[in-house]
């Protein structure tokens, strides 16, 4: 009778150790997101301490870990979302935009889809709330990648990279409270790929995968 307790005991105190915070001063983990394209690979350090959520969903969708809903097809699927999407809409000078699901497998060039949906329409099938903070300057730096919208709160799967300072998307006040584009992280290496494939016209670069590391990229 004795046994199952000492079993059970020794469980409690094993969970316990694990739920022991981390020492004070411990360094969180580093992250980082791999765009490996048909131009090249661009690396960027995801941020999640200031959007948890929003990087935690990159991250799902990049590897395959959270369903979505194919917007294509009507299916649910749980698979990486990223892979052979397109940057479907570029503007140079400013930023190249990605992650519509609706862009997989498409030709490079292509604009729309076969029942003539303009690319840029699609999404995962669920939306997030926005995670801004006020007084924050995220895109005082070029090679800032964040989350894309249609307005408050429809954060899903597409994002973009910016190629300049783009300081008019910094958080801002609103009717609403607080509108701008929920920053992901910033780029550390490959980033004069951002003005490349900017240049090359919408559709022009395919995203081949997204891989998530925590290892400091080097970009080829």
């Amino acid at each position: 009778m004795t046994r199952p307790l000492v079993i059970a005991a020794a469980a409690l105190l094993a969970n316990a150790a694990l739920a022991q915070p981390a020492p004070a001063g411990a360094k969180p983990k580093e992250q980082y997101a791999v765009f490996v394209t048909s131009a090249g690979t661009i690396g960027v350090k995801l941020d999640p301490a200031q959007a948890p959520n929003a990087v935690k969903n990159f991250v799902e969708l990049a590897e395959g870990k959270k369903a979505w809903k194919n917007p294509a097809t009507g299916a649910d699927e749980k698979k990486p979302l990223y892979d052979g999407t397109l940057f479907h809409r570029v503007i140079p000078r400013f930023m190249i935009q990605g992650g519509d699901p609706l862009t997989r497998g498409a030709a490079v060039g292509e604009t729309r889809t076969k029942d003539g949906r303009p690319f840029g329409m699609g999404g995962p099938g669920f939306e997030l709330a926005d995670e801004l903070q006020a007084g924050t300057h995220p895109f005082a730096m070029p090679c800032q990648l964040a989350m894309a919208n249609h307005g408050p709160n429809t954060n899903g799967s597409q994002f973009f990279i910016t190629e300049v300072p783009t300081p008019h998307l910094d958080p801002r006040s609103c009717e609403t409270g607080i509108c701008g584009y929920v920053h992901l992280g910033e780029g550390v290496c490959g980033c004069d790929l951002v003005q490349k494939i900017a240049a090359a016209g919408n559709s022009r670069t395919r995203l081949e995968k997204v891989v998530i590391t925590g290892k400091a990229p080097t970009c080829k």
